[in-house]
């Protein structure tokens, strides 16, 4: 199963008793601010979830793999998501802590 956006202010609404659309603005409100944190570099750190946190990645000169002609690489950045010990152990043990 995957679970969409949709299905997740869904399951909020439902648990905490609020609108669809009151549970749509705080996830999107969390959602917002993690990004902007990232773009800032800043980390982002939830408790029992996980680390999220940007790398920088070097440009470099690449080649196009049908041509064989040199590539310009520019420099990124791309953000990253290390796993909780919790989270983990949920996953791995099948139940909650």
């Amino acid at each position: 199963m995957q679970l969409t956006g949709e299905q997740l202010n869904k399951i909020l609404a439902e648990k905490e008793g609020i609108s669809q659309k009151k549970a749509k603005r705080i996830i999107d409100t969390m959602f917002r601010t993690m990004a902007e944190s990232l773009k800032a570099s800043e980390r982002v750190d939830i408790r029992g979830f996980g680390t999220f946190k940007v790398k920088q990645y070097d440009g470099y000169t690449g080649r196009n793999p049908k041509t064989g002609e040199s590539v310009d690489v520019k420099r990124k950045k791309l953000p990253c998501f290390k796993v909780g010990k919790a989270l983990k152990e949920r996953v791995n043990n099948g139940h909650d802590h």
